[in-house]
């Protein structure tokens, strides 16, 4: 196990305006943010450019995954407040792009899927301008909850597949295998072909480039055409240790090759994030779009 911070896993702690705008907004609108919750290391970089990745259904999941920071529990009633105060965080923030996540809340019958899709169309309603990304748990598989989420019209769904197929049961519940995360993307690709479909592995588990690249055609195969890669970092000593600190330059390779395989978007770095750079990928995509437009109107 790696135990001393390499080099390259450094981050300078942010202030300044824009990072005292963005921590009044959140307190004032009482929400929660997975920045704070899951100890994010990026916390000062984001909200220092006045941008923060919301989470909904409360602040305590029914899972106890062994990578996460994210309180464990049993969780509070859900906030009917919470779309209306996420949409106003998002127009004083003036959010091109709103990331939003959740807890996973097996304690409901949806999942919480109908309070996430109203957390969306709240935003879409305040921010008609702003494009949102959910990073939704995996509802149990559950057809009918993805579908709501997914009628809220997200721009971008995403589910974390996390890890390759061989260290998933030993981070997540054996309940809810690596096959059923894939079917989750596989589910939203089906119901929104207009969506971006998005997820994110950590490395830094143990796992190999092999395996790594076969996760990456699995979930090209389920229909993702978005990836992030990041390293994992120990939240804190309750959380699986770090295997390894995986070097800049594979991060650049596995980049590289999600292009190749291809991926439409991919970013990978020590730091990454599932919604590390988000913006940029709407962007791409929009730029894309425009001269896809372009060529069908000149034909």
């Amino acid at each position: 196990m790696s135990t001393r911070f390499p080099e390259w896993i450094r981050r300078k702690w942010a202030s300044g305006q824009n990072f005292t705008m963005t921590k009044e907004v959140i307190e004032k609108l009482q929400l929660h943010t997975v920045c704070q919750s899951a100890q994010c290391p990026n916390l000062g970089e984001c909200w220092s450019r006045r941008t923060a990745t919301f989470m909904v259904l409360g602040n305590t999941c029914t899972r106890s995954c062994r990578y996460c920071s994210v309180d464990g529990g049993k969780p509070e009633a859900l906030d009917a407040e919470e779309p209306r105060h996420v949409a106003e965080a998002v127009a004083a923030m003036e959010l091109r792009h709103a990331v939003i996540t959740s807890v996973t809340r097996d304690d409901l019958t949806d999942g919480g899927a109908d309070h996430i899709g109203q957390v969306i169309e709240a935003v879409h309603a305040l921010n008609p301008e702003t494009t949102v990304e959910i990073l939704v748990p995996d509802f149990k598989g559950d057809r009918d909850a993805i579908a709501r989420v997914l009628a809220a019209k997200p721009e971008v769904f995403s589910h974390n597949i996390e890890t390759v197929e061989r260290i998933y049961p030993i981070i997540r519940s054996k309940r809810f295998g690596y096959r059923q995360a894939l079917d989750v993307l596989r589910i939203a690709t089906e119901l929104a072909p207009q969506a971006i479909v998005k997820s994110a592995l950590m490395a830094g588990h143990g796992e190999t480039a092999d395996e790594v690249r076969a996760t990456l055609l699995d979930l090209l195969e389920a229909g993702c055409s978005a990836v992030n890669i990041g390293q994992y970092l120990q939240p804190t000593k309750k959380q699986r240790e770090v295997h390894e600190y995986v070097h800049p330059s594979q991060f650049q390779a596995y980049q590289e090759l999600a292009y190749t395989l291809g991926f439409e978007f991919a970013v990978a770095g020590p730091f990454v994030r599932s919604s590390y750079r988000s913006e940029e990928m709407m962007d791409a995509r929009f730029a894309r779009d425009r001269v896809l437009a372009g060529r069908r109107t000149e034909t």
